[in-house]
């Protein structure tokens, strides 16, 4: 009966995807319908509905609200221009200088928003234009924004890690913070590596070198946006409050900074950016509550249990069985949003390495740097269409040049994976 109730699960998931039915709905009804074949219709619908309540009530997803709103503040609020003037002072007299300027700024204000997708929006706006003027391919310049992007997922503040924190029974989520700033800082740094020899390679202009007086000008003018790193990070850290206080004051900050310091965002704004912070935030608790109905369904058919010792028996090597690991997560990254896929493959996938002595923090942050690049992937990367939107491009156009930056993604997520340290040593110097 379990293989029938698997195949059930699989097939009708996979169909509906192929069809163009929403990642949230084709869980949901994928669900609904496995639970059919086992259990009473009443029963079925009902249990859903209770699982998806169970998932949601969690104290620490309302951090995830306030991260949203935070993050469409920033937006509107002029602080994308600051980091970009910062870092084009810093790094754009050199090579490829703008593609720097690209990674850098979306590495800022992706730690800054936690979103992926607000900093593909609101640095590629304004970098895109920037770049094709000065002589970049808009191809080029799309792929750069696209793949930096991702940065801010690992970069805290991010939602993806509070979604892990559930999804792995509540591992500390300060942990988790302090565990991405290495690999995160890592991966910005291959990407500019990439982008330093394509742009090389291409001859593409070199900017002019900014006076010393103009980038100290630019930093404290970037200073009060980059502060709230500060705030926000070293608050949870030192204890003073959890993250989902930290995601309050976050709002707050971004509110006055916004609204007091730049004055770029006005009341009469307010109402649309309350409309698109719920907008997005419940597509996200739609994606949490049905992938809670799954994981639940894949318990009750011991998906866990099968996937566990068949893993197992395959090897004891550690290594082999983490290398296993991100070959499927890169695979299901293809398919699924980060959302469920964390929520669905967190319960399979980690209890296996722990058993094997993987910290939890440093799967988590393995788990979360491999479904970035699912991110920048067809058919299902939110951050791939958004890029190629907001540079008016077509997404076969970009294909070409993210090869090689999906190449050095891949390098990285390798490096993290085999040295934990690069994960575990922040969080164990401030005692997590």
């Amino acid at each position: 009966m379990e293989f029938f109730e698997i195949s059930v699960l699989v097939i009708s998931f996979l169909a509906l995807l192929i069809i163009g039915v929403p990642i949230a709905y084709s869980i949901g009804i994928s669900v609904v319908l496995t639970m059919l074949v086992s259990i009473p219709p009443e029963a079925a619908f009902t249990t859903l509905a209770q699982r998806i309540a169970t998932g949601l009530d969690s104290f620490a997803l309302l951090a995830i609200p306030f991260f949203v709103l935070a993050g469409q503040l920033m937006n509107r609020g002029g602080i994308a221009e600051r980091l970009i003037n910062f870092a084009k002072g810093l790094l754009g007299s050199l090579p490829g200088g703008l593609a720097y300027v690209n990674i850098l700024a979306s590495m800022l204000f992706g730690a800054i928003s936690g979103s992926a997708a607000a900093a593909a929006s609101a640095i590629g706006g304004i970098m895109n234009p920037r770049m094709v003027k000065e002589g970049y391919s808009k191809s080029f310049s799309a792929s750069i924004n696209i793949t930096a992007a991702t940065t801010g997922l690992i970069i805290p503040p991010s939602n993806i890690l509070i979604v892990y924190s559930l999804a792995s029974g509540g591992v500390s989520i300060s942990a988790l913070f302090l565990a991405g700033y290495i690999p995160g800082t890592l991966l910005g740094l291959a990407l500019m590596i990439v982008a330093g020899v394509v742009s090389y390679r291409n001859k593409y202009a070199v900017g002019e070198r900014t006076p010393f007086k103009v980038v100290i000008k630019q930093f404290f003018d970037a200073l009060p946006s980059l502060f709230l790193l500060i705030v926000v990070i070293g608050g949870i850290v030192a204890g003073v409050f959890t993250a989902t206080e930290a995601s309050a004051i976050a709002v707050l900050y971004t509110l006055i900074l916004s609204m007091g310091v730049y004055k770029q965002v006005k009341v009469k704004d307010l109402p649309d950016i309350l409309i698109n912070t719920v907008s997005m935030t419940a597509i996200i608790m739609l994606l949490i509550g049905t992938s809670m109905g799954m994981s639940w369904v894949m318990s009750y058919a011991n998906i866990p249990q099968q996937v566990s010792a068949t893993l197992l028996s395959l090897s004891d090597n550690i290594f082999v069985i983490l290398i296993i690991i991100n070959f499927i997560l890169l695979f299901v990254g293809i398919f699924m949003d980060m959302t469920p896929a964390v929520l669905i493959f967190t319960p399979i996938f980690l209890p296996v390495v722990m058993e094997m002595g993987v910290d939890p923090v440093h799967f988590g942050i393995v788990m979360v740097l491999n479904l970035c690049i699912g991110l920048c992937t067809p058919p299902v990367g939110s951050v791939l269409f958004i890029g190629c939107s907001v540079a008016g491009i077509s997404i076969s156009k970009v294909i070409k040049p993210l090869i090689p930056l999906f190449i050095v993604m891949i390098i990285v997520l390798m490096i993290v994976t085999f040295i934990p340290q690069l994960s575990l040593w922040l969080p164990s110097v401030f005692g997590l």
